[in-house]
């Protein structure tokens, strides 16, 4: 191994300590995203707020920023949890139905947004780290991983929660 690609490699160890605290972050102001009273809005600032944070991961691992490419792969692998992106969907759209909706989609949807950010963030955490990029990123070969960092980000979520709002839990 040359001098530069070891020295390289150092750098994305030091990189996944701000890469997780990036990755909480974001995942957690997700969480408040889905307090959001619109219908739709909702899901379209989570997207923005997902692919920033990709933005701010490939930055660390100094790998080229291809928004649009981003953005489908997000897709790609919300859609691979078909029960979350259902769920999301209906939170959202719930929250047009006055008060009961409304409740419901502020209940379900904090929790949901900060669990999928977590586990985008995990995704691209982990390929990056790996010394990928995004010509070679497959959502397809990432889905259980993500579905095992969406169970994750649930867990952690429901900490954070708790530790904001004083819960003992």
């Amino acid at each position: 191994m040359t001098d530069e690609r070891v020295e390289k490699k150092n750098e994305k160890k030091e990189g996944s300590g701000s890469a997780d605290r990036i990755i909480r972050k974001y995942a957690f102001g997700s969480m408040g995203i889905g307090l959001i009273p619109f219908p739709v809005i909702d899901i379209a600032a989570l997207t923005a707020v997902q692919i920033k944070l990709v933005r701010k991961l490939a930055k660390i691992y100094d790998v080229p920023f291809s928004k649009s490419e981003v953005k489908s792969f997000i897709t790609a692998l919300a859609g691979s949890t078909v029960s979350v992106s259902v769920a999301g969907t209906l939170s959202s759209f719930a929250k047009f139905i006055p008060i009961v909706g409304q409740t419901a989609g502020a209940v379900t949807m904090p929790s949901l947004a900060g669990a999928a950010t977590y586990a985008v963030g995990k995704v691209f955490e982990t390929h990056f780290s790996a010394g990928g990029d995004f010509s070679d990123f497959n959502p397809e070969t990432m889905k259980e991983y993500y579905h095992r960092m969406l169970k994750e980000g649930k867990i952690i979520g429901d900490k954070m929660k708790g530790a904001r709002f004083g819960s003992n839990d």
